[in-house]
C-alpha cells in the first residue's frame, strides 16, 4: 500500500461527501495505531474531525470512525477529547445499535474510558474516567448493563471479548473506587443479570482461544471479590451483618417459649434460649468471633444456603436434635470450613502472584486446562455439594464432636480429588454428583496417598533413603520366611504327567511317580541339599528328614531307598541346579476366602528345577567346596535338563516354593504375593519410623503396660487374616 498523505486523509475526514468521508475514516483505522501517524494526525487537527464523526455519522462511517478512535486510545492519546457527549453517545450506541461492526468499537472506547487512570484532580473537578464516567449516561439508559451482559451471547468472539472487556474495567474500578456499600450492589446486579452464566458457557466452549484474555482477567477478579468479602469482618452492629444472622436463625425454625420476646438483634438472647446458636451448629452463643477465619464470605455462604434450601437446613436440624448431643454435626461450623477449604483450594490469596503466570502461560495456547478454572464461578454450588459431603461423610463414619477437623481434613481431600483435579470441560452436575458417590474406603487410601506426598515433599531425599533400606530388609525378611517354608517341608500332588512343556522326561531323571499320588519335599539343614519322596498316600505325621537321606554316596535319581512301603526317596543338590522355571501367574490369583485357599491340582501348574547331572569326577568327592566348585566349571559342558518337578496345590505354596527357591539362588521373587507381602513389611516399617514409636513406649492403657494380647480362644483352623486385593 502507498504510504498515506496525512492531511489528504485529515482533509477527507471533514470532507461534505459521505463515500470520501468513509474512505478516510477507513484508511485512518489501519494506521492510527502507529503513534508517529497519531501524532502527525493530532497536529493537523484531525482528532476533533474524527470526534464530530463519532458523534454525528452513521453506517460504515461511524464503524471505522470508532474503531479509529479506540485505537488512537490504545497508544494512550486523544483523552482530552472525551466528554460527557463522547460517553453518552457509545453508550447510547450500546444500548440501541444492532450492528457488530459499530458494538465491538463502541464497547473498547468505553473499556478504555473505564479503565484509564486519570492523573490527580482538584477535589472540585470532575473525574472524566472511570465507573463514574458512565453513570450519568447509564442513568439515561438503564437498560445498558443488561445490554452489556447480552452480548456475551453474541456469535461474534470479538464482540463478546470487548463486551467483557468492559465488564472487567466497570468491576475492577467499583471494587477498587467505590464505598463499602456501594461496590457489593454491583456485584450483585452483574449476577442477578446473568454474568456468572454466560462467562461459565465461554469459559467452557470452545472459543476459549478468542476470549482467553478478557475471560482469565474475569477469573483473576472473581477472586478479587472473594477476598474483598473475606476481608470484610463480620460486626453485628451492621445493619446488614445483623440481619443476615437473624435471617439464619429465623430460618431454622425455632421453638419460641411462650411469653418470651426474641429479640434477635444482638444475637445474645441467653436469658430465653440458652441453645439459640449452638442448635445451629456454633460452638458458642456468641457466633460473631467464629467468622473470624472466613469473615463476610463465609456469612454470604451460610446465608446463601440457608435462604435457597431452607427445606434442607431444617431437615438436617432435625435429624441433629434426635441424635445423642456428642455426635450432632454442628451445621454452621461445617458450612465455615468448607468456605475455608474452597479458598485455600483455589489459592484465593494467591492472586496476584499467580496472574502474570497465567498471563505468560496464555502465549504457549496449550496450557488451558491447567490456567482456566470455570467451576470457581460457580462458588455457591460448589459450597452447597460440600457442605452436602460433609454430612454424608459424618454420618458415614459415625462421626463425633471432637473428630470435627478430621472430617475438614477429609473434606478437604473430596474437594482436591474431584473439585481441584476437574477438567475445564467437565460440567458442574457431573462433580456434584462425583462428590456426593465418592466412596469412604476409597477417599480414606487417597488421605493416605497424600499423606505419603506430604512426607516425601518434606523430607524428600532422607525419606527415600529410609524407604530403600526398608525394601532391603523387608526383601531379606522373605527370604528368610520363604527359605523357612523350605526348611519346614510340604506336601505336593504327585505328576500323572510324563511330559514338561512337551519334552519326555527321561525315565532316570524323574522317578517312578506315575503310580505315586503324593511328594514330600523339604529342605535340608545346610540349605545345600532338596530331599523328596513319592508315597502313594500322606500320612498323619510329615516325613523327618532323616528318613528322607539319600544313602548313597552317589547322586543317582533312580529311587533305591525304601523308607516307607511303596515310597521311593531321592535329593537333589542346589549347587547342580541352574535355574527355576514355572508357569504359575506372578499376578494376584482369584481367591474366595483367604490366600491359602486349596485349588485343584492341575498338570499344568508345575515348578521345574533345571540342573546337570553330577560328573563321575564329583560323584564321589569328599569335599563339598571342591564338588560344587567342580560341577561348576564343567556346567557349561553338559547338558542341561529337569531333576525335579512339583505340583503345587495352592496359591501361596506356589508362590512361597517358587520364591523360595529362587531366592535361595539368589534370584528376584516372582510372585505377586511375595511382592506384596514385602510391599506391605517395607510400609509398616516405614509408618513405625515416622510415628517414632517403640514397643516400650506404647502405652495404650496409658500406664505404659504392655497390651494384653487377644485370646484365640474359639478359633479355629479357620481362622485367617485377609491382607486385601492387590
Amino acid at each position: 500500500m502507498d504510504e498515506i498523505d496525512v492531511a489528504e486523509l485529515v482533509e477527507g475526514l471533514g470532507s461534505d461527501e459521505d463515500a470520501v468521508r468513509k474512505k478516510a475514516a477507513f484508511q485512518l483505522q489501519s494506521n492510527i495505531g502507529d503513534p508517529s501517524f497519531a501524532e502527525a494526525f493530532i497536529s493537523l487537527g484531525g482528532l476533533s474531525k474524527l470526534r464530530y464523526l463519532i458523534l454525528k455519522a452513521s453506517g460504515n462511517t461511524l464503524a471505522y470512525s470508532m474503531t479509529s478512535f479506540s485505537r488512537l486510545l490504545d497508544v494512550d492519546k486523544g483523552w482530552d477529547h472525551i466528554n460527557q457527549d463522547v460517553v453518552e453517545r457509545v453508550v447510547e450506541l450500546v444500548v440501541t445499535h444492532p450492528l457488530v461492526n459499530i458494538l465491538r468499537g463502541a464497547m473498547a472506547i468505553l473499556a478504555a474510558i473505564v479503565a484509564h487512570q486519570y492523573p490527580s484532580r482538584a477535589p472540585d473537578q470532575p473525574n472524566p474516567f472511570g465507573f463514574r464516567a458512565l453513570k450519568p449516561a447509564i442513568a439515561i439508559y438503564p437498560q445498558f448493563l443488561e445490554m452489556l451482559v447480552s452480548r456475551l451471547s453474541s456469535a461474534d468472539h470479538a464482540l463478546c471479548a470487548n463486551a467483557l472487556q468492559l465488564i472487567n474495567a466497570l468491576m475492577r474500578d467499583a471494587t477498587s473506587n467505590d464505598g463499602e456499600t456501594e461496590w457489593p450492589k454491583f456485584i450483585k446486579k452483574l449476577q442477578e443479570l446473568g454474568v456468572i452464566k454466560a462467562v461459565y458457557t465461554l469459559m467452557q466452549s470452545t472459543a476459549l482461544q478468542d476470549l482467553a484474555h478478557p475471560l482469565l482477567d474475569f477469573q483473576a477478579l472473581t477472586k478479587v471479590l472473594l477476598r474483598k468479602w473475606r476481608d470484610v469482618p463480620v460486626d453485628l452492629h451492621k445493619p446488614e451483618h445483623r440481619r443476615a444472622l437473624k435471617g439464619i436463625h429465623l430460618a431454622s425454625n425455632p421453638e419460641k417459649p411462650s411469653g418470651s420476646l426474641d429479640d434477635g438483634e444482638d444475637g445474645k438472647e441467653k436469658k430465653h434460649n440458652p441453645e439459640k446458636w449452638r442448635r445451629l451448629g456454633f460452638e458458642t452463643e456468641t457466633p460473631s468471633w467464629e467468622f473470624e477465619e472466613t469473615g463476610y464470605l463465609g456469612m454470604m455462604d451460610l446465608t446463601d444456603y440457608v435462604r435457597k434450601h431452607e427445606d434442607m437446613f431444617q431437615r438436617v436440624l432435625l435429624e441433629q436434635s434426635n441424635s445423642p448431643p456428642q455426635t450432632r454435626c454442628p451445621v454452621a461450623r461445617a458450612s465455615l470450613a468448607v468456605t475455608s477449604i474452597l479458598y485455600d483450594l483455589y489459592e484465593v490469596d494467591k492472586a496476584d502472584l499467580d496472574d502474570a503466570k497465567s498471563y505468560r502461560a496464555l502465549e504457549t495456547r496449550t496450557s488451558y486446562d491447567k490456567i482456566f478454572k470455570p467451576l470457581i464461578l460457580q462458588w455457591s454450588r460448589l459450597h452447597l455439594a460440600g457442605l452436602q459431603a460433609f454430612f454424608r461423610l459424618w454420618r458415614a463414619t459415625g462421626a463425633e464432636r471432637k473428630d470435627f477437623l478430621k472430617l475438614v481434613d477429609l473434606v478437604r481431600v473430596l474437594l482436591e480429588a474431584v473439585v481441584a483435579g476437574a477438567t475445564r470441560e467437565k460440567g458442574l452436575q457431573e462433580v456434584e454428583d462425583e462428590m456426593q458417590e465418592y466412596d469412604l474406603e476409597r477417599l480414606r487410601q487417597l488421605q493416605m496417598e497424600l499423606f505419603e506426598l506430604t512426607y516425601e515433599d518434606t523430607w524428600g531425599q532422607h525419606l527415600r533413603q529410609v524407604r530403600d533400606e526398608l525394601n532391603h530388609e523387608a526383601l531379606q525378611f522373605m527370604k528368610e520366611q520363604r527359605i523357612r517354608c523350605l526348611l519346614q517341608g510340604a506336601w505336593f500332588s504327585g505328576n500323572p504327567a510324563q511330559t514338561i512343556d512337551g519334552d519326555q522326561v527321561n525315565q532316570q531323571d524323574q522317578p517312578r511317580s506315575s503310580a505315586s499320588s503324593f511328594r514330600y519335599v523339604k529342605l535340608s539343614h545346610n540349605r545345600r541339599l532338596l530331599h523328596y519322596a513319592d508315597f502313594d498316600i500322606k500320612g498323619d505325621q510329615d516325613p523327618g528328614l532323616d528318613s528322607l537321606h539319600e544313602k548313597r554316596e552317589s547322586f543317582q535319581f533312580s529311587p533305591t531307598i525304601s523308607v516307607h512301603p511303596s515310597t521311593h526317596a531321592s535329593s537333589v543338590d542346589l549347587a547342580l541346579v541352574s535355574s527355576v522355571a514355572s508357569n504359575i501367574s506372578t499376578t494376584t490369583p482369584p481367591s474366595s476366602r483367604s490366600s491359602s485357599s486349596t485349588v485343584q491340582p492341575q498338570s499344568t501348574t508345575k515348578i521345574t528345577i533345571h540342573g546337570y547331572h553330577p560328573s563321575s569326577s564329583t560323584k564321589h568327592t569328599r569335599n563339598p567346596s571342591k564338588s560344587t566348585t567342580a560341577s561348576k566349571s564343567t556346567n557349561s559342558r553338559r547338558p542341561e535338563t529337569p531333576l525335579l518337578v512339583l505340583h503345587p496345590t495352592t496359591h501361596s505354596q506356589a508362590s512361597e516354593w517358587l520364591d523360595g527357591l529362587l531366592m535361595l539362588l539368589g534370584q528376584q521373587p516372582l510372585t505377586s504375593e511375595t511382592k506384596k507381602l514385602t510391599q506391605l513389611v517395607s510400609e509398616y516399617g516405614l509408618k513405625i519410623r515416622l510415628l517414632n514409636v517403640r514397643f516400650d513406649e506404647q502405652g495404650i492403657e496409658g500406664d505404659g503396660q504392655v497390651p494384653e494380647v487377644p485370646s484365640r480362644e474359639g478359633l479355629d483352623e479357620e481362622y485367617w487374616y485377609d491382607m486385601g486385593s492387590a
